[in-house]
């Protein structure tokens, strides 16, 4: 049952990509060079009610905290955001929106998708030697905003209450998206 699902929201997830237009490397180069704000506003507002939504759940009990996860801080992790991001903004696509563009025939995004492929297979590869280099010196452990319900995260602002900050954050998000305009102005 738990494929079934996975599968369900992952054509669920695909379609809404497609229809923001995620999928369309020009709509996300549009939107890194700040001259099509639409895709922005989409991500802010699903950020803002999705962030409000976890946060609700969790604290009614709903969604067992045990199923989440949070990366560890290490500088691997800004290293490999960095080139994500580059990535991004080169190819028009990241990991989750290239599916889906390949699912929509563009063949550009079949060379992003292998490259993106090939560049896990190297890494998995190279995994060994790179354990004890700098890439993997600890920042700081687990760490979240608020509690969460779970010791193993550390808190950075464990006295306040997490549903008032998520709330908060949301609420910034979603008035960010209502604030943007679709187009740049100037």
């Amino acid at each position: 049952m738990t494929i079934f699902l996975a599968i369900i929201l992952g054509l669920l997830f695909g379609f809404v990509l497609q229809k923001s237009g995620a999928a369309d490397p020009h709509v996300i180069t549009d939107m890194l060079r700040l001259k099509d704000f639409h895709l922005m506003k989409t991500i802010s507002l699903a950020i803002g009610t999705s962030s409000l939504a976890l946060y609700i759940l969790l604290a009614m009990g709903i969604i067992d905290v045990s199923h989440l996860g949070v990366k560890s801080s290490y500088v691997g992790v800004i290293a490999g955001g960095a080139i994500l991001g580059l990535g991004w903004a080169i190819a028009g696509f990241c990991p989750g929106t290239g599916v889906v563009a390949l699912g929509t025939g563009r063949k550009d995004a079949l060379f992003f998708v292998l490259g993106g492929l090939v560049g896990a297979f190297v890494f998995t590869l190279m995994y060994a030697s790179l354990k004890s280099t700098f890439l993997f010196d600890d920042l700081g452990g687990k760490a979240t905003l608020v509690r969460t319900g779970s010791e193993k995260f550390i808190a950075l602002l464990p006295s306040l209450p997490a549903v008032l900050i998520a709330g908060v954050l949301a609420i910034l998000f979603i008035f960010f998206a209502i604030q943007l305009p679709e187009k740049r102005t100037s």
